[in-house]
């Protein structure tokens, strides 16, 4: 599960924002001046920053240009300043999004989705998953069972590796659908459930690990 400080003044955006991380099973801590970030910060460990620009105390530019000096962790900054100006000065310091208020919360989730999707992958590089007889390679998209190459597409190996990195986690057709698709992908959620029955014929033995919430979605479970 990812964890993601969000930090606002206004206590309503981070009411909003926290809901919509809630609902998506995102944990989540929360701050509402620069200084209070920098310092929930240093003492987290988390995957991901949504910060105002504008707050009292110290603004987001100087906590991002703080963070900066000791983590990489990606940064989605949020203004009412729409320049271009505004733009390349939060890119340059090291900024990895950047949305304008007033912000459609589902722009918003989808930006965080796109963001974590970039950072996971690449956290993902040189790592294996393994439990019990099934192995995974996260480069050579490779997936073992009792030693024996399990073909999957492309599709269907990200799809587990989403559940692999989301354990416990119920994920809805929608969360796939924008993960594994991309979140500007307008397609009809049948394709993920015939995705999740092809996945399920390919793992064998293991098929049960990934579990049906009915009326929501699925959740990859470790037996």
């Amino acid at each position: 599960m990812e964890k993601i400080l969000v930090v606002d003044d206004e206590s309503r955006i981070r009411d909003i924002i926290k809901q919509y991380l809630q609902f998506e099973g995102y944990a989540y801590e929360e701050a509402a001046n620069g200084q209070q970030a920098v310092d929930i910060f240093e003492k987290g460990n988390f995957d991901l920053v949504i910060m105002d620009v504008m707050m009292p105390f110290i603004d987001g530019i100087t906590a991002l240009r703080m963070i900066r000096q000791k983590s990489d962790t990606p940064v989605i900054l949020l203004t009412a300043k729409g320049e271009e100006y505004d733009k390349v000065f939060g890119f340059d310091l090291g900024a990895d999004d950047y949305i304008v208020k007033p912000f459609s919360p589902k722009e918003l989730m989808a930006r965080i989705r796109a963001v974590l999707k970039r950072t996971i992958k690449v956290a993902s590089k040189n790592e294996t998953y393994t439990y019990k007889k099934l192995a995974m390679n996260f480069i050579s998209y490779e997936l073992k069972i009792d030693g024996q190459k399990v073909n999957l597409t492309p599709k269907e190996f990200e799809m587990l590796r989403y559940f692999v990195n989301n354990k416990g986690t119920v994920v809805t057709r929608e969360n796939l659908l924008n993960e594994i698709w991309g979140y500007d992908f307008y397609g009809d959620s049948r394709t993920v459930d015939t995705h999740i029955k092809m996945l399920r014929n390919n793992l064998g033995d293991y098929r049960d690990l990934i579990k049906t919430v009915w009326g929501v979605g699925y959740r990859y479970d470790e037996i």
